[in-house]
């Protein structure tokens, strides 16, 4: 009976197995960055903790819930992305570009990914928006790991549709797409991590002052609402000025923070 709809026999045959690897993935990226900042907050380095609020337990349950709530959309919609693969709708291939064009696409995923949330983000910022797309993401003032799938239902619908437009674009090898949806949950993850992670002179340097860091995400979450939309890079935010005016000096007074002095009070909104 259920053959007869495809879209719900593929998610009843496969649809255990695309939630054990999304929530596999989710688990393992946040987890492993958690565990990662609890222990440099036991060394000299647990300055670096970036804002003096402490997210509660209650925070990183909710965080977690609404991160398996959204692993159940991602699911639901990849039973609607296979069948697409398997009519024809989107592309199907299993070959190879060789190392340079394979590479080369990887890289362009990530940039034409990165644009895309920049924009579906700053829309869901919107005033008739918010409320029903992003707010359930920003109930973490204080984020955490746990927050990198914290989504409302419908804001999960929207950063997933990003793989089947991409899909319907280009024929995209298997292990980049497969390399793209790691490195976006371990970016994720490190986005939330309300740890700066980054060497000191990560802004200093033209090769990764344009490679986001977690001051840069974090201070969305704690004292500019609106600014910094960006999720890998900072350009958009400068080319569309939507980058927050004390970002830098806020990322080098986190780094530059001597063993056992106060944290700031986090910053206020420009």
């Amino acid at each position: 009976m259920f053959d007869a709809i495809p879209p719900l026999h593929i998610l009843l045959t496969k649809g255990p197995f695309v939630f054990a690897f999304d929530f596999g993935r989710y688990l393992v990226a946040a987890a492993a960055v958690a565990v990662i900042v609890w222990g440099l907050r036991r060394t000299t380095l647990r300055t670096r903790k970036i804002q003096t609020r402490e997210a509660t337990m209650a925070d990183q349950r909710r965080e977690f819930a609404q991160s398996v709530q959204t692993v159940g959309v991602y699911t639901l919609v990849s039973a609607f992305i296979i069948w697409g693969i398997d009519i024809g709708v989107l592309h199907r291939f299993e070959g190879s570009y060789g190392w340079a064009g394979d590479l080369a696409l990887l890289a362009a995923i990530i940039v034409a990914h990165d644009a895309y949330f920049y924009w579906v983000h700053r829309a869901m910022h919107h005033p008739r928006l918010f409320k029903t797309f992003h707010r359930a993401h920003h109930r973490s003032i204080t984020p955490t790991p746990w927050a990198a799938y914290s989504f409302a239902i419908p804001e999960a619908f929207v950063m997933i549709a990003f793989v089947p437009i991409w899909l319907a674009l280009v024929a995209t090898p298997g292990w980049v797409m497969l390399t793209w949806i790691l490195f976006q949950i371990v970016r994720n993850a490190m986005g939330h991590a309300g740890f700066e992670l980054h060497p000191r002179w990560w802004l200093s340097t033209p090769l990764t002052r344009w490679i986001n860091t977690t001051t840069h995400h974090d201070l969305h979450h704690s004292g500019g609402f609106n600014r910094n939309y960006g999720l890998y890079f900072t350009w958009w935010d400068r080319w569309m000025g939507t980058e927050h005016p004390h970002y830098a000096e806020r990322f080098h007074a986190v780094v530059a923070r001597p063993a056992g002095q106060d944290r700031d009070a986090a910053p206020a909104a420009a």
